[in-house]
This record gives C-alpha cells, sequence and structure tokens, in this order.
C-alpha cells in the first residue's frame, strides 16, 4: 500500500523534470514532445478556439521550464502538469469574461454591438440538414462551453482526458467529493441539453 502510495517517486517524467531544473534543454524538449499534444488538445477542449492554442501551450510550456529549477514531485508528473493547464485556462477564461464585459459596455455605448436580430439572421445562413452525429457533436461542444468553469474542467479531465476522480482531485486542488459534484452537476445539465438528440 505504502509503495502505491509514493509510485509517483519513480515516474520518469519527474526525473526528466529533475533534469530539466538543472539545466538539461534536452529533457525539457523530451518533456515537450511528449505532452504537446495533450497539453493543446486540453486547452481546445476548454476554450474551443484553434487560434490561441498554441500561444496558451507556449505559456504553459514556459511555465513548466520556469519551475523546474523548484521542482518538488507530489504526484505524478502528469497529474502536475494538468494543474498547471488547468489553472492557466481558468485563468484565461476569467480574463476573456472580464475583457468581453467592458467590450460589451464600449460597443453598447458606441452603438456599434450587433443586434440580436442580426445574431438570428446570421444563423439562418447555416446549412439547413446536418448529419444528426455532427448536430450531436456541435450541440455536445456548446453545452460543454456553457458550462461553470470548474465543471467544464473536471469534465474535460474525466471524459477527454481519462483523469480519475483522484486526479482530478489533484488536479483542481479540491476534495473527492467536491470532484464528484462537479461531474455530478455537469453530467446531469449535459444530459438534460442533449436529451433531444438521444432519440
Amino acid at each position: 500500500m505504502k509503495k502505491h502510495k509514493n509510485n509517483y517517486l519513480s515516474d520518469p517524467d519527474n526525473e526528466l523534470m529533475k533534469r530539466v531544473g538543472s539545466g538539461e534543454i534536452a529533457a525539457f524538449k523530451q518533456l515537450v514532445e511528449k505532452y504537446q499534444r495533450i497539453v493543446t488538445g486540453t486547452i481546445y477542449r476548454y476554450i474551443g478556439n484553434h487560434h490561441e492554442v498554441e500561444d496558451l501551450a507556449q505559456e504553459i510550456f514556459f511555465k513548466v521550464y520556469k519551475a523546474a529549477t523548484h521542482y518538488t514531485p507530489q504526484a505524478k508528473f502528469s497529474t502536475w502538469l494538468y494543474r498547471v493547464v488547468a489553472n492557466h485556462c481558468l485563468n484565461y477564461r476569467r480574463r476573456k469574461r472580464r475583457d468581453a464585459s467592458l467590450n460589451s459596455i464600449d460597443h453598447s455605448l458606441s452603438g456599434k454591438g450587433k443586434s440580436s436580430l442580426q445574431l438570428a439572421q446570421a444563423q439562418d445562413h447555416q446549412p439547413e440538414k446536418l448529419l444528426q452525429q455532427q448536430e450531436l457533436q456541435a450541440a455536445l461542444k456548446r453545452t460543454i462551453s456553457k458550462l461553470p468553469d470548474r465543471q467544464r474542467m473536471a469534465i474535460i479531465l474525466y471524459r477527454f482526458e481519462g483523469l480519475s476522480y483522484k486526479e482530478i482531485a489533484k488536479v483542481l486542488g479540491c476534495s473527492l467529493s467536491a470532484v464528484e459534484s462537479l461531474l455530478f452537476r455537469a453530467m446531469t445539465t449535459l444530459k438534460e441539453k442533449l436529451k433531444p438528440y438521444s432519440e
């Protein structure tokens, strides 16, 4: 039991991180190559914007590089990395929401904002018939994008990244019961919103 508890101590990626901390650029390149797709995939699922994924991934790996000198393993490296990704994405969303609020105020004052009629007309130009699978995927993505931030990150880590409840708790810095609650609420919302597609 004790051995299982501390299995992160023999994690080869934690060893790589220590080598990064001692100045080995080759070790850092190894970590980037191994985790780049995982990091960019998680970012994209969370923010839903291809254009900013690469920039955010670079910012995250820069954080990893800077943290290497004082890195002390407390879990598997991948769990620690997911926490860095999650925190960065959550902070990004907060900034974007704040900026969007300011922009909407500016647009309202300047009269440059799109009216609801214009938005509705824009949506009308979408193809009338889409394959059911495409509709479901679009609805799923849309519904996930509207979940509260922590529910959204929890469901992405669980459904798309395959993390366990325990790993998600470490990533989000919360208890197992909090993870269960986040996932239960997220899944309840998804089932409700996607009910029309279940048939």
